[in-house]
């Protein structure tokens, strides 16, 4: 099941219509009142969340399920017309999956939400662990640890330490690293790696500082 939270009737209709067209389950809540209601009944597999709300904002909305054990870990794709780069910054660094602008075509939009469902639902080994200095990441819990102490990621954030661990010293661009995390080139949308970077860095502590910058090409862990 996928919820998508939009006010405009007919925007809503249209993203519920063409995901069970192709093959999905869909529900449409017109504000964050019918999304908490919906989410007592059931957990869905996506949110689709558009920003401009009446009453509690896309941001807010994200952020309560973020902050949630219940709902953290539900992906979320934001749908808005807000295109400024600050908007998409503030959208991923809350814990948004995915940042879909208005107006875009629905073969896209099916493909970028396939795209975050195929991610999320890869099957790790429960008793994987990945470690390089301080940092040990227990791959089946979804958990990382810097000196022994639980450090809490957004999935985005777990999903880029886990790339670069598992490709230690070597040098992964910024378009692999797009490629590996969100399922596809985001059209040289590179800043989307910068900021999911320096807010893993900032949670890391000083164990941030094994992600390594390297100029003009991308990012790596040990060298």
């Amino acid at each position: 099941m996928i919820f998508c939270v939009e006010d405009e009737q007919n925007i809503r209709e249209l993203l519920v219509y063409t995901l069970e067209t192709t093959g999905f389950q869909a529900m449409g809540c017109a504000d964050s009142r019918e999304l908490w209601e919906a989410l007592k009944k059931e957990t869905p597999e996506l949110i689709l969340l558009d920003i401009m709300l009446p009453g509690e904002d896309g941001y807010q909305v994200l952020e309560k399920l973020k902050s949630s054990s219940a709902t953290r870990e539900i992906p979320v794709i934001m749908v808005t017309a807000k295109d400024a780069e600050f908007d998409k910054v503030r959208g991923l660094e809350t814990g948004a999956d995915d940042y879909v602008t208005k107006p875009f075509g629905m073969m896209e939009f099916v493909a970028r939400v396939k795209a975050v469902l195929r991610r999320c639902s890869r099957n790790h080994p429960e008793n994987k662990t990945l470690s390089y200095g301080d940092i040990c990441i227990l791959v089946g819990k979804h958990e990382v640890r810097v000196n022994g102490v639980k450090v809490e990621l957004t999935r985005k954030e777990f999903e880029l330490l886990q790339y670069l661990m598992e490709n230690k010293e070597i040098v992964l661009t910024r378009n692999q690293i797009l490629c590996q995390i969100w399922g596809y080139d985001f059209d040289g949308e590179t800043r989307t790696v910068d900021v999911h970077v320096r807010t893993l860095r900032q949670k890391l502590g000083e164990a941030g500082n094994y992600i390594e910058t390297v100029r003009g090409v991308g990012y790596r862990i040990g060298g």
